[in-house]
């Protein structure tokens, strides 16, 4: 008998999974699957074959994390034959659960990363102090109905307004008129 706790194993929910050096592999073999899943990328320059050439490309922003998509029964039946992606786990009270990220959370997370050509700031969950900051939702552009934290941010002169991912990851986005926010209750 496993100690994971698990609500519904046929509901398919946002887990967050590692694949250890092995980004490129999931996204490959989740999208041949037909799987939904969601890599967070930021454009860097690469050196390609030694110091010659150097690229601007689309690299993992979070080392080693995806994002997918499906119910814990499916996941379990496409890691038996492709041992790559992990489950993420964390202990609360006792027990053992899979981290799962709610699905307004999931949708704006990936409004905001998903936006390549933004200028996008990640933090790790110890970076960033959320506690300190106010709730609010964007009304208009590019950004509309994301809900997020408003927050001053170390080295940056005007607050930020950060996505996050409760114990994965945050996202800072870069400016954001104040007429297109609304503060929370």
């Amino acid at each position: 008998m496993s100690d994971y706790h698990h609500t519904n194993k046929n509901i398919p929910y946002w887990y967050v999974m590692r694949a250890y050096k092995n980004e490129a592999k999931a996204e490959k073999t989740l999208s041949a699957k037909g799987v939904d899943f969601f890599i967070a990328k930021i454009y860097a320059v690469r050196t390609v074959h030694g110091k010659t050439e150097k690229k601007r490309c689309l690299v993992p922003a979070i080392p080693g994390i995806v994002f997918v998509h499906a119910s814990h029964t499916e996941l379990i039946q496409f890691k038996k034959t492709h041992n790559f992606l992990q489950f993420v786990t964390t202990r609360n009270s006792g027990m053992t659960d899979y981290l799962i990220v709610p699905e307004k959370q999931m949708n704006d997370f990936i409004k905001v990363a998903g936006k390549y050509e933004e200028k996008l700031t990640y933090f790790s969950p110890d970076e960033i102090q959320l506690e300190k900051g106010t709730r609010v939702r964007i009304h208009g552009g590019v950004f509309d109905g994301v809900e997020g934290t408003l927050l001053k941010i170390k080295g940056k002169r005007s607050r930020r307004i950060v996505v996050a991912i409760d114990n994965v990851s945050a996202v800072a986005i870069s400016e954001v008129t104040p007429d297109l926010i609304e503060v929370l209750g």
